[in-house]
């Protein structure tokens, strides 16, 4: 099972080319740019030199072929880069990519001109150049991403990083805009804070399907505990984490919830779930959920607590960015006096990556009132300690509009007693984050991802998203 679409990413490089400028820049720069696409696994889908001069786009002829083949592969275009090995004409270029319907994001990069060849034979002018393929996209009302410099070379590590960068921004961007997530029981009652907007989610891309307990456990309920399927779901589940505290009943139980999750994910085609994670499970199928829901993540389908579908959003996007499993979690305490400080929680759903430690137990605090026979598959477990990104996604009914917040911070070693899955954030500024997710009246969950992707949220979520978002401290 995996959530990452489509593994090859294809990237439309269109080179620039102006008549009065050397084209053998054009030959050498595209040679460099396309071996750096196919360092990263990427396809690169481009004219040859077969085709127009160098591969390049200038003449009313190049535009056709160009317009041809962005039209005849848009369905599997991830994104675009445009590239600069001289000025380019900026009007071939963008009127290319706009004819062509693609509504991806695109990257523009231009070379840097050599000190020692400025002469007519060697000068690129690209620096010049670039800014007018800029000037006509904003025309087009084309978004764009720009690098971290104005003009670079196509062997730099910089060039290299916003590269990668935008890589993850399209990946981002494309996985969101065709994203399916299964929303699995009513959101507890008192949970106003998961509140959302399946028809502005929709006009995103993003499609909700809803599904009532009842069909979850009707099917887990009708399979026996010596089928096949349920005891391999029971060897991998005491093989994903200690479960040495569980006894066989709940753990039964686990496995054919996870074999009904599982079916279902694969039958709808649903890239994450939401989850009624308490108290209609405990009450009515006798376990937390929470191991089930951690291996779901481990596995690249996020699945999150109480039916938090733009919380899913967020792990989702977070995915797709490192592509590595999010968790959905609590801002919960603060951390003594320290003021940029604060306890990370929740019962116990994390993927099985993002734990130093962990063992599965039940889930403490939901026993205390379902009763602890009732409450096995809770996860006990201190998160890693590193750097980690956090993101909020959120359906605002009163504007209509969603909105988002994305920022960095560090999860340290700091002294922790308390149970459930836990970690301590460090974060600069908390006070002043903390401030504003108030103000602005986000929901107390948040989810994390141990990576530095931030900026790359920021990317995708406000430039091709078109969400309003908050970038703390990046």
């Amino acid at each position: 099972m995996t959530s990452l679409r489509r593994l090859t990413m294809k990237i439309a490089v269109i080179v620039g080319n102006r008549d009065f400028f050397p084209d053998h820049l054009c030959e050498s720069g595209r040679s460099q740019v396309l071996a750096t696409l196919t360092a990263q696994g990427i396809e690169a889908i481009t004219l040859s030199p077969a085709d127009t001069v160098a591969g390049s786009t200038q003449t009313k002829s190049d535009v056709e072929k160009t317009i041809n083949l962005l039209k005849t592969n848009r369905e599997h275009i991830d994104g675009v880069v445009i590239t600069l090995p001289n000025f380019g004409t900026e009007k071939a270029i963008v009127e290319s990519i706009a004819r062509s319907n693609l509504n991806v994001p695109i990257f523009v990069h231009a070379f840097d001109d050599d000190l020692e060849a400025l002469d007519v034979e060697n000068r690129r002018d690209s620096f010049c150049g670039k800014i007018s393929v800029c000037n006509n996209l904003r025309q087009y009302g084309l978004r764009f991403t720009l690098p971290t410099l104005h003009t670079d070379t196509a062997a730099s590590v910089t060039f290299q990083d916003d590269l990668v960068n935008f890589l993850r921004v399209c990946r981002v961007v494309t996985s969101l805009r065709q994203a399916r997530f299964g929303a699995i029981g009513a959101r507890p009652e008192a949970f106003n804070t998961v509140r959302f907007s399946e028809k502005l989610l929709q006009q995103a891309g993003i499609t909700i399907d809803t599904l009532d307990l009842s069909e979850v456990f009707g099917k887990a309920e009708s399979l026996k505990d010596t089928d096949d399927q349920i005891q391999t779901k029971l060897h991998e589940l005491k093989k994903y984490m200690d479960c040495d505290m569980v006894p066989n009943k709940p753990l039964l139980k686990m496995a054919k919830l996870a074999v009904v999750l599982g079916n279902l994910i694969e039958e709808c085609g649903w890239d994450g779930v939401g989850i009624q994670c308490w108290n209609s499970i405990q009450a009515n199928y006798g376990i937390s959920p929470c191991t089930v829901m951690s291996m779901l993540g481990e596995n690249l389908c996020p699945a999150a607590c109480e039916v938090d579908m733009t919380g899913l959003v967020a792990m989702y996007a977070l995915q797709q960015a490192s592509g590595q499993p999010s968790a959905l979690v609590d801002w919960n305490n603060n951390y003594g006096k320290d003021r940029d400080k604060c306890i990370l929680f929740h019962c116990g759903n994390y993927p099985r990556s993002i734990f130093s430690s962990a063992k599965v137990d039940y889930c403490n605090v939901l026993a205390r009132t379902l009763g602890k026979e009732n409450s096995y598959g809770g996860i006990n477990g201190r998160i890693k300690t590193g750097p980690f990104t956090f993101a909020r996604v959120s359906t605002d009914d009163l504007t209509g509009t969603i909105r988002a917040y994305v920022g960095e911070g560090r999860l340290t070693d700091d002294p922790l007693n308390t149970f459930g899955s836990r970690g301590v954030a460090q974060i600069v500024a908390l006070q002043d984050l903390m401030r504003y997710i108030c103000r602005n009246g986000f929901e107390h969950h948040v989810a994390i991802n141990l990576s530095q992707t931030a900026k790359v949220l920021e990317e995708a979520f406000g430039n091709y998203m078109g969400w309003d978002v908050y970038a703390h401290g990046i």
